[in-house]
């Protein structure tokens, strides 16, 4: 279970921070509620994450990274921002050090 919410704690912080673009410095009222609702439902989500035990460490990268690397996807295709070779150097880099962290997690348990 602890995973689905952080799942979906994640596309909810993704949708919080792309309707933040969308919302042109705020001065557009629908993307400006959605960023809060997003916001506002990705970390009440990972507060329950939390609370079902798994490690903060984790559960942070895990949600920090995957949603750096899903703004950034997203955004080329919904903004036209662009989307480099070096950008995805740091795509993999994230799924590495979240990957360490993940297994770190585990060791002398």
């Amino acid at each position: 279970m602890k995973w689905a919410l952080l799942s979906l704690a994640i596309v909810l912080e993704v949708t919080g921070t792309l309707s933040m673009r969308a919302s042109e410095g705020f001065t557009r009222l629908g993307f400006t509620l959605l960023t809060l609702l997003g916001y506002v439902g990705a970390f009440s989500l990972l507060g329950l994450v939390l609370k079902q035990g798994m490690p903060v460490g984790v559960a942070y990268g895990i949600w920090a990274g995957a949603g750096v690397a899903l703004v950034a996807l997203l955004s080329r295709f919904v903004f036209g921002e662009p989307l480099t070779l070096v950008m995805w150097a740091g795509f993999l880099l994230i799924i590495a050090g979240v990957w360490l962290v993940e297994t770190g997690a585990h060791d002398g348990r």
